[in-house]
């Protein structure tokens, strides 16, 4: 697949203190990358990089294969987690004179906010002043002004601060749909269950180093463990129970379920198949559920950090 966006080799320092250490990021084209880590791990400062306001000590960056280069700002689109609206300027007035920073003409940016504002169903609010508006409301602002100029490449950092579940699908809902039309997109967040349902690729940073990136669906098969939860029928659950401790590794498992199952969690060895484990409590039980235990985002973030403390 080709590349949108290549970060080689990139370090950064203020003073004695190391905010990237040889980091290196490689993002491609049409996908929306999720960039995760703790507090202080050295996402901003690759973002900052990215949007030049400020510069690597070492390493280079890419943009569609050529180094990055002021003008490249007018291919990017930035959301930063700190808003920056004007509180005392009207909606429409600060949205025409941000869209014309990035280099449309005063007729294409207002045909694209009319297009914008009708689709997030703010028309209302052309004439109000941003101090007027709710966070979320504020937020929705940033996100048109954000997207207005069709950049090459999006990023949003922390994008549902401020966001009722209703509002934050909406907004998760127009980043799918960006990315369909080509866009690609940095998505920095902490919380994973968006990662989990919009990102194709992530990378983990902490402490300044990059721990982990690549596919989400190749990382967790790496993080996965063969182990599967179970529900099981039968009429005597002890003496079940007792005969699978004796051959697998057992744990409880928590699934909600119809049926009064004996619900159990059963870890295979690499070598063993779960076709077979199947078959074998065909023999001693009904199977009412029967599903591979397949890490979280969370999960990976959780024991990648913890192990690397």
């Amino acid at each position: 697949m080709e590349n949108l966006l290549v970060a080689e080799n990139i370090y950064k320092r203020f003073g004695d203190y190391t905010a990237l250490n040889n980091v290196s990021i490689t993002i491609p084209k049409g996908s929306v990358f999720g960039l995760l880590g703790p507090n202080g791990a050295g996402k901003t400062t690759f973002i900052r990089i990215i949007n030049q306001i400020t510069m690597p000590d070492e390493g280079r960056v890419y943009l569609d294969g050529k180094p990055l280069h002021p003008e490249d700002i007018q291919h990017i689109g930035y959301l930063p987690e700190e808003r920056g609206l004007y509180k005392s300027m009207k909606v429409g007035e600060q949205a025409l004179y941000l869209a014309r920073l990035k280099g449309l003409s005063k007729a294409e940016a207002k045909e694209r906010l009319k297009y914008w504002f009708e689709k997030l169903e703010i028309t209302g609010w052309w004439d109000k002043k941003i101090q007027e508006l709710s966070k979320g409301m504020a937020q929705k602002v940033q996100f048109v002004i954000t997207v207005l100029h069709n950049p090459k490449l999006l990023i949003f950092d922390e994008p549902f601060s401020g966001f009722d579940p209703v509002n934050a699908n909406i907004i998760k809902r127009e980043i799918l749909e960006l990315k369909e039309k080509g866009a690609t997109i940095l998505f920095s967040t902490h919380r994973m269950e968006s990662v989990e349902e919009l990102c194709d690729y992530m990378a983990l940073i902490n402490k300044s180093n990059k721990l982990l990136d690549g596919k989400v669906s190749e990382i967790k098969k790496e993080y996965k463990n063969n182990t599967f939860e179970v529900g099981l029928e039968c009429e005597n659950e002890t003496v079940l129970m007792a005969e699978l401790q004796e051959k697998f590794k057992i744990g409880k498992a928590h699934f909600k379920s119809i049926n009064e199952d004996l619900k159990v969690s059963i870890q295979l060895q690499p070598d063993e198949n779960p076709n077979d484990l199947i078959q074998y409590l065909l023999t001693k039980a009904r199977i009412n559920h029967f599903v591979e235990v397949i890490p979280s985002v969370n999960d990976i973030f959780i024991k990648t950090v913890t192990h690397n403390a």
